[in-house]
């Protein structure tokens, strides 16, 4: 391959890389969307966001269907990423809705330390945690 075919090729590469990313941008707003609704039902039943069997559960079936090339410890990685991601969201909204942030942040804590959570950054004095 001359330089000049294989900087095309690093070219169309990267143009397929930029559309499976906005496919994969879709996909985790369709996701986020349904973590949402997720946090509303938990929050009407005063559940914890953090559920370390479901995420096991999670982790399980993805890695399950996994056909490669990225290894089963890869794609936990990048689940683990997003559901963090994702109870920063269910977080964030049930506070919105309570509208009384302090004492939602407190209830929240309070959930969140019974569940066994780990305390995000910036919020290791809410709640008493």
């Amino acid at each position: 391959m001359s330089r000049e075919s294989a900087w095309k090729a690093l070219i169309e590469c990267r143009d397929r890389i930029d559309v499976l990313d906005r496919q994969i941008l879709a996909l985790l707003n369709a996701r986020t969307r349904i973590v949402e609704e997720i946090g509303r039902i938990k929050q009407e039943l005063d559940l914890p966001i953090y559920e370390p069997k479901r995420e096991d559960e999670v982790f399980e079936n993805v890695t399950a269907h996994n056909t490669g090339p990225l290894t089963g410890e890869g794609v936990r990685r990048v689940f683990e990423r997003i559901i963090d991601e994702m109870r920063n969201i269910q977080r964030l909204r049930m506070l919105e809705r309570d509208g009384t942030e302090t004492e939602s942040r407190e209830r929240t804590c309070e959930r969140e330390a019974q569940a066994g959570m780990p305390i995000p950054p910036g919020r290791e004095g809410a709640g008493g945690r």
